[in-house]
């Protein structure tokens, strides 16, 4: 680092949970930094899912520093043992966190651009050695420039779900049916949105938690009194296994596991009908302007009155063109991180614990962390982004013994082997423990002490 960019803050994209904890972090190490939120508030992405209940306890979704930084304001931390929803987690914990920073959390600017000063992608000559400049818009519509020692990208994936056509592109007719298409867990609890799908039809596209989650709403519907004839149903691209419906009892996060176990009850219970090795081509009206929705193989499925697209997230890279970033050419993560997250090869949601070494690029002291460094792999934890930024706040302090140091076990999700795409069979020799499949992966939870020495093994 010259010294021209030495004094000059770290700036973190996003101020949300894996943002805020990058801060937190930047503190505790005595690094300037200044935390850059489009929206008007912390957590602006997740107050938009609040609504829907986390699978992690509170004592998994509290940063260790965070914790630390929160303690002389008089903030009590919730009961750790109990699940927040999305809006208790913005509210109780990352609002709280963004004011105890002050000053350094700055609202209703969206970052539009990110390069090195005076040198665009292309230019090898003294690159390292300049600062990021830091293009901003402002809510009124102003354009500044911000210029950085280094760049956290901690903005996620929300603003950019996958569309339900099977080729990653919208399948024709998916725009001009958008009226009928929503790409979150609707909340039900809403009356204007109850009323959109009470006694309704309703197609479900997804085969993740999110999915589930909106199978066990709508099922939850169907039994009320308002809800009579509430039905789905739910297209898978793949069919229907053992793995399906997640780890279950043997999920070491019970609530993620008694997700899957509520959308299978669902189609067991006649709330929903499975469509398997079903990847949608087209988007077509019938005769009662109802959505009919066509298959790759010509199938035609029964008309729905509305459909939830819920095939996971992709993330924004646009504002990063000038960037030079390592970037795997199928999920778009980091390219050491990419291996251990492919759904191509695995379904399991255990990932080694990773830091700064994995999320590196040709870039110099850029970083996407949280949902974002996953690309469009799924199973994201908040802990592992918690992990991700204690280690790049180590490493750009000079720590390199802590950056390196992995101080996370994570917990295993149950589920083994078996390509995450597409309907194959199943990986044999699920949980052998030999070191070299998901299930090797270790049962401890700990956050902020250090793993036993074979944390190394599994996903």
């Amino acid at each position: 680092m010259s010294e021209t960019t030495t004094d000059l803050p770290v700036v973190v994209i996003g101020a949300g949970p894996a943002g805020l904890a990058a801060a937190a972090h930047l503190h505790e190490r005595g690094l300037d930094f200044l935390v850059i939120e489009a929206g008007p508030h912390a957590g602006t992405a997740t107050r938009e899912w609040s609504h829907v209940r986390l699978f992690s306890t509170w004592g998994e979704v509290v940063d260790p520093a965070a914790e630390k930084l929160l303690a002389p304001t008089g903030w009590t931390k919730p009961d750790p043992a109990t699940y927040p929803t999305g809006g208790d987690w913005a509210a109780l914990y990352l609002q709280p966190l963004a004011d105890a920073l002050g000053g350094r959390v700055r609202y209703g600017a969206r970052v539009t651009g990110v390069s090195r000063s005076g040198r665009d992608r292309i230019v090898d000559a003294d690159r390292d050695a300049q600062p990021f400049t830091v293009h901003i818009k402002t809510h009124d519509g102003r354009e500044e420039r911000l210029f950085a020692r280094a760049v956290i990208d901690a903005s996620g994936t929300w603003s950019t779900p996958s569309p339900a056509g099977a080729s990653g592109l919208a399948a024709l007719g998916e725009k001009a049916a958008a009226d009928r298409v929503t790409y979150r867990v609707p909340d039900l609890t809403d009356p204007g949105v109850r009323a959109r799908y009470a006694g309704k039809r309703t197609a479900v596209i997804g085969s993740g938690a999110s999915a589930f989650t909106a199978l066990a709403y709508l099922a939850d519907l169907a039994k009320t009194d308002d809800g009579i004839g509430t039905h789905a149903t739910w297209i898978l691209r793949r069919g229907i296994s053992g793995s399906t419906f997640g780890g279950g009892d043997a999920d070491q996060l019970p609530a993620r596991g008694a997700l899957g176990l509520a959308a299978k009850a669902a189609v067991d219970g006649g709330y929903a009908d499975a469509v398997t090795g079903f990847r949608t081509d087209a988007f077509e009206r019938d005769t009662d302007h109802r959505l009919v929705l066509v298959g790759e193989d010509g199938r035609r499925l029964d008309a729905v009155d509305e459909v939830i697209v819920l095939t996971g997230f992709r993330p924004d890279l646009s504002f990063l063109d000038e960037l030079r970033l390592g970037l795997d050419e199928r999920l778009q993560a980091p390219l050491v991180l990419a291996p251990l997250i492919d759904p191509n090869q695995h379904s399991c949601g255990t990932v080694h614990p990773h830091g700064q070494a994995e999320l590196s690029h040709p870039e110099k002291d850029v970083y996407l962390v949280g949902m974002k460094s996953y690309g469009r792999a799924p199973t994201f934890l908040a802990m592992t982004g918690y992990e991700q930024v204690r280690s790049i706040a180590a490493h750009l302090a000079g720590d390199h013994e802590a950056a390196e140091r992995v101080e996370l076990t994570l917990p295993e999700t149950g589920v083994c082997g078996g390509a995450g795409l597409f309907d194959q069979p199943e990986t044999t020799g699920q949980g052998d423990g030999d070191g070299g499949g998901c299930c090797a992966a270790p049962a401890t939870l700990t956050i902020g002490a250090p793993a036993a020495a074979d944390s190394s093994g599994g996903c």
